[in-house]
């Protein structure tokens, strides 16, 4: 093995773990301002006691994000030391907006929102929920503008030449709304969102299966449903004009989406299948025919290009993506079909009575991590062999100085680390879920309101 695959395994290990956190936070967080709200408009204390608990989750989550993702600034330095000197004017100014004005509010204001219950205002305390929620979503919205970038470059030049090439800005709002950076923001967001809500429905479920707790998961489940209902049916549609762009500003990665080597042709849509590198074709697949070029284009004769239209050694790793994107799209229709079925049996008062269905939404749960692990590895590996589409490639950004051995010993300890820090997390979280949530006391709108 060399030091590029263990840099990118290591990379792609780091990221993996912390990614599996601020999704949740981004989406607990809209959660939590719907149920502060729910009190604040109704004074019922039910509302209250659901918001407490679930900021505890919240709390949990927020440390363990920002411990997994401490480790992310460091690689950049010593496994990617060229890439970091490449993008680093661009790059940098992403990160350290994300910094200054989304980090800080969020954490900030987290203070407030975990211990600032009894201490301040209700009004105050409501103002510190939306402000995190913001600054979550916020954060988000920087490191999204600094990934797009790398996937559709613009707004910046390339000055000096060979080792000393670097990417400058020339303008600023250019590079921030690159050619994909709304359609990927919204369609991360959108699984933010899920993330959040599955988490909220699969505790409710579980007090609802062993008749726990039942007025707090019922009102629980119900709010994370209609965040979930929306999100599920949004993220088809932003994961439409995602592709769409795709289709126009990387169309290799698109090709290898659908398995797609005809150089200019109609391209089917694969339900699923298995991509042959080299014959170059799809086996055991079922295909929908020009149901690709009709959803890139609106016409089922387009041609679509191919990857035979691109050197081999221009191409990604086709089959990897192939399967990562499909298993996403498979995924996100699940959660719409999940999603769509919780809010039919609540309109017909039964949800509660599905105790097979209650099951389902207990290991859903799972369903959005998977798919924004997946959906990121078909983005990133997609994007090979380029490290910023186009312009510099994954092999000439690896670090000169750095061994082999350097970065399996770093590897092997991050990855226990990560695995002890995870195990910590589940265990805690179970703690807090079978702890509950402090007994639910129904008061009156005017005997509600706290001062």
């Amino acid at each position: 093995m060399d030091v590029l695959f263990l840099s990118r395994l290591q990379f792609a290990l780091t990221i993996g773990f912390h990614y599996i956190y601020p999704p949740m936070s981004i989406g607990l967080g809209l959660i939590l301002v719907m149920m502060e709200g729910m009190y604040m408009k109704t004074g019922l204390e039910k509302y209250h006691n659901m918001a407490r608990f679930w900021v505890k989750i919240f709390g949990l989550i927020f440390a363990i994000g920002v411990a997994t993702g401490i480790v992310m600034e460091f690689e950049f330095g010593t496994n990617w030391a060229v890439y970091s000197r490449y993008v680093g004017d661009v790059f940098g100014s992403a990160l350290a907006a994300e910094g200054v004005f989304a980090f800080f509010l969020e954490s900030g204001f987290l203070a407030i929102l975990l211990f600032g219950w009894d201490k301040v205002s209700k009004k105050m305390h409501f103002i510190s929920t939306i402000l995190v929620a913001f600054g979550a979503h916020f954060s988000a919205i920087w490191i999204v503008v600094a990934n797009s970038w790398q996937q559709t470059p613009a707004g910046s030049h390339i000055v000096g030449s060979g080792m000393d090439a670097r990417a400058e800005i020339v303008d600023f709002w250019a590079m921030v709304f690159n050619p994909s950076t709304v359609d990927r923001l919204s369609h991360v967001i959108m699984g933010s969102w899920q993330a959040g809500a599955w988490l909220v429905i699969s505790v409710s479920a579980y007090y609802l299966i062993k008749k726990k707790y039942e007025d707090f998961a019922k009102s629980s489940i119900k709010i994370a449903l209609i965040v979930a209902v929306v999100a599920s049916i949004m993220q088809l549609v932003t994961g439409h004009s995602s592709a769409v762009g795709v289709a126009e500003n990387q169309p290799a990665k698109m090709a290898a989406m659908e398995g797609h080597y005809e150089t200019s042709a109609p391209a089917p849509m694969y339900l699923f299948g298995w991509v042959n590198e080299d014959q170059q074709e799809v086996r055991f697949g079922i295909e929908i025919p020009g149901m690709l070029s009709w959803l890139i284009t609106g016409d089922t004769k387009a041609p679509i290009t191919g990857l035979r239209q691109f050197a081999p050694e221009d191409r990604p790793p086709v089959n990897i993506v192939f399967q990562t994107y499909h298993l996403m799209v498979a995924i996100g229709m699940a959660l719409i079909l999940l999603s769509l079925l919780g809010i039919f049996y609540w309109w017909r008062d039964t949800l509660f009575e599905k105790k097979w269905l209650l099951w389902i939404f207990v290991f859903a749960v799972l369903l959005p991590h998977i798919a924004n692990q997946v959906g990121w590895i078909a983005a990133e590996v997609g994007r090979q062999p380029w490290i910023v589409y186009g312009l510099l490639r994954t092999s000439e950004a690896v670090s000169e100085a750095v061994t082999a051995n350097m970065v399996i010993g770093s590897l092997i300890m991050f990855t226990l680390i990560y695995i002890l820090l995870f195990a910590v997390f589940v265990y805690l979280l179970n703690e807090k879920i079978h702890h509950g949530p402090e007994p639910v006391e129904e008061e009156s709108l005017i005997s509600g309101h706290r001062a």
